[in-house]
Order: C-alpha cells, then structure tokens, then sequence
C-alpha cells in the first residue's frame, strides 16, 4: 500500500449552503482534520478534478480520496457528473458516495449502475450526519487502500 505524506482530501458537492455548512461542521465535530473542498453543483465538480480556474493551484496534488456527492443540483445534476466521471480515463477510480435527500430505489439503483461506491440517505439530525461522517472518514481515510492517484502526487 503507498502512503502519502499529504493528506487525503475529501470534496463535497452540494448546492445546498445550509448542508454545506453542516456537512463542515459534522467534519470538525467528527475531529477528521483532512482538507476539505466544496463546490456546488457537477460543473464546478469537474473543473475542481480537472484542477481549472480557481482549482488550478492544486494542479500535480492528488486527487480527493473520496467525493460526496448530492444527487439534486442546478446546471449539472449528480447523476450526470457520476456519469461524466466513472466515463473519465483519468477519474473514474475516486470513490464516490452519494449523500443526499433522496431515497427513491430509482436513484439508489442507477447510481450503483454508475458505478458509486456508495448511497447514504442524508439524515435529518446533526448528531446522525456525525456518525455518518466518522463512519465515512475512518473507512475510506484510515481503513481503505485508494488508488495511487488519490494518494501522492497525480503528476
């Protein structure tokens, strides 16, 4: 396994200010101190991977070791951004994990089709969203190998 002397980054995309916010909240409540980046919606998700404008300074960095994900976002939904992502030669290893509002077996279905590694409803408590994101951050940052890409240098 490689283990990077940078810590493994977490990107969160989500439209919603008030989740953002308790997302970051529920991060430092958790004592995950990773970097975190949040974009909006898939457009600024893909410029953020793609390392263009305001993301640009992170050209050569690894990739986030995992991206959570909303489902319902303006100009490029979540399902069109996983879609656009698990088809990109250079992306389609990051893990991804859907959190969102919706709980339609539609949506569970056709992102697991996608190829999401994981579907988590968001919960209607803080202390919920907590356990979610210990859960979360002590698998995929202490448990898991990720791929090199997301561990050392991308360059």
């Amino acid at each position: 396994m490689i283990r990077s002397s940078f810590p493994v980054r977490i990107a969160v995309a989500d439209d919603d200010a008030d989740d953002r916010m308790m997302i970051k909240d529920a991060f430092e409540a958790s004592k995950l101190n990773n970097p975190i980046d949040f974009v909006e919606d898939g457009v600024q998700l893909l410029e953020y991977l793609r390392r263009e404008g305001k993301w640009e300074h992170l050209k050569g960095q690894p990739y986030p070791g995992f991206i959570l994900l909303d489902l319902n976002m303006p100009r490029k939904d979540g399902r069109t951004v996983l879609k656009e992502i698990k088809a990109d030669p250079e992306l389609h290893r990051i893990p991804i994990i859907i959190l969102t509002t919706s709980k339609a077996e539609e949506d569970i279905i056709k992102t697991y089709n996608l190829g999401v590694n994981s579907f988590i409803c968001k919960p209607v408590s803080f202390d919920k969203l907590v356990d979610i994101v210990k859960t979360v951050g002590h698998y995929w940052v202490e448990i898991v190998s990720l791929p090199p890409e997301c561990q050392r240098s991308a360059a």
